[in-house]
């Protein structure tokens, strides 16, 4: 079932509204109130304190740090940084929350009313940042057969939350936000963006209404999604199942939903809580934040080239496709190894396609990422000059790139041990011709008569014939001249 269809009921056509919330562990070496390691990993219940489990008496000290990562996020997110933020307690019981609140941002959070680019089948869509405030995260509850445990190494980790307008409309929609969010926070260097280990997670809020009009339906809300394929999945499914229920004559119920991805479905967990729900209140024991005008012009003089002026420079610079200056620029580590391997010599087009086509397959097909590979873009840039100098063929190059990529020696090395130096004897590769169309008189024969396209079936005879090293310009030169 497409979205198209989907979207019509009972006569209606309706469209979505949807608004996310993404939570963001901050890559700081103490949490947010006191100095406990935020290492992930450890044994459970050993990365903790008696402020950040809520001893009686404690006092919060707030990591400075933290909020220098807030305001470079907000920055990057063309936020208007607040000089006055404060603090809030959000007041709600659960077992991993030790206190029974939550240190937040309410009424004055540190970042307001910015905005992201997406870009979705070519179209360019803005998406509004409603705000980005700080809070400490919770702990994590293990459930077993037998019961529940709660490990406290999470609590008081530091977090922010990114709040987005209500502006997406499709569940694809919600997907590249979260993708372009984490590709920034990545390059800022302020989250890792490890959805699977928790660091980066969502909360998606979506209602229905009649398409054209301006008023918002009754929302629900998705917990806790951790990839960006759910992100679209819970979306789809939740859409579906609001519109089953307004074409069955019934009302959407706010509540609060989880999302099964084993399953694939929606499940209802609670009823919506409001903000009065939380009581909250300022926080007593935390003055207010003032952030001066110096330090956030110091800290924006610092901000990193982000994906998007990447992507542009890369396509105007370089003359590279869109596609792949948006593939090469969405990671910051693949870009500066591209940025390396240019710099060093290499030609961008020639990198470019050596890294689309061979490089991040490689790196697919093994789960690494660009760090952890011995090959390096002095590797690549030396073995083009290979290619360029006719000492090796572009069939042998993918040889000893996946050598390079596998043991991290040098091109010429590689070529050296393995024999692969390409054939530039005119002689040698004369005969090999003559013996491939030796082989195959038929073909040659349909050649002759017009079928020119066999060519291709003829070099590639030969560079089987040669095991890849003749010369492919000079087998095309000698084929055509013998055929015609």
């Amino acid at each position: 079932m497409t979205m198209a269809e989907v979207m019509e009921c009972k006569g209606t056509r309706y469209e979505a509204v949807i608004g996310l919330e993404i939570h963001a562990q901050l890559l700081t070496d103490s949490k947010m109130f006191c100095s406990c390691s935020t290492r992930f990993g450890s044994e459970p219940n050993t990365q903790t304190c008696p402020v950040c489990i809520g001893m009686p008496g404690v006092l919060p000290v707030l990591n400075g740090r933290a909020v220098e990562f807030v305001v470079r996020t907000g920055l990057a997110m063309n936020c208007n940084i607040s000089p006055y933020s404060r603090f809030a307690r959000k007041n709600y019981f659960y077992p991993d929350l030790p206190k029974g609140y939550q240190i937040s941002q309410y009424e004055l959070p540190i970042c307001e009313h910015g905005h992201v680019d997406i870009v979705v089948d070519g179209t360019e869509r803005r998406i509004g940042i409603t705000r980005i405030h700080m809070e400490e995260d919770a702990g994590k509850n293990i459930h077993q057969k037998d019961g529940s445990l709660v490990d406290l190494n999470r609590a008081g980790v530091p977090l922010m939350e990114i709040v987005s307008e209500p502006d997406i409309r499709t569940p694809r929609e919600a997907a590249a936000f979260m993708k372009k969010l984490r590709a920034i926070l990545r390059y800022l260097g302020v989250c890792d963006g490890n959805m699977e280990q928790g660091s980066l997670r969502c909360d998606a809020n979506v209602s229905l209404r009649p398409e054209g009009s301006e008023g918002f339906g009754t929302k629900t809300e998705i917990k806790n999604i951790n990839s960006f394929r759910f992100v679209e999945k819970a979306l789809d499914y939740e859409i579906k199942r609001q519109l089953r229920v307004l074409e069955g004559g019934g009302t959407i119920t706010q509540e609060t939903r989880l999302w099964d991805s084993n399953a694939g479905i929606t499940q209802s967990m609670r009823s919506k809580e409001e903000a009065h729900d939380y009581r909250y209140f300022p926080e007593p024991d935390l003055v207010p934040l003032e952030v001066s005008d110096e330090w956030v012009e110091e800290i924006r003089a610092g901000l990193v080239e982000l994906p998007d002026e990447k992507r542009k420079r890369y396509a105007g610079e370089y003359g590279l496709p869109d596609y792949d200056a948006e593939m090469l620029a969405e990671e910051r580590q693949v870009a500066e190894w591209f940025e390396e391997a240019v710099r060093l010599g290499g030609k961008p087009k020639a990198v470019s396609n050596w890294m689309m086509t061979e490089l991040l397959r490689l790196l697919n097909d093994t789960g690494r990422d660009i760090s952890e590979t011995p090959l390096k873009p002095a590797h690549l840039v030396g073995m083009l000059r290979l290619i360029e100098d006719g000492t090796i063929s572009g069939t042998i190059a993918k040889t000893v790139f996946e050598e390079m990529f596998r043991s991290g020696k040098e091109p010429g090395v590689i070529v050296k041990e393995k024999g692969l130096v390409q054939i530039t004897d005119t002689s040698e590769i004369e005969k090999l011709v003559d013996e491939v169309l030796a082989a195959n008189p038929t073909e040659v024969e349909r050649y002759r008569n017009g079928e020119t396209k066999l060519q291709g079936f003829f070099v590639g005879q030969v560079m089987k014939a040669s095991r890849g090293k003749a010369n492919p310009k000079l087998v095309n030169e000698l084929l055509r001249k013998k055929l015609t």
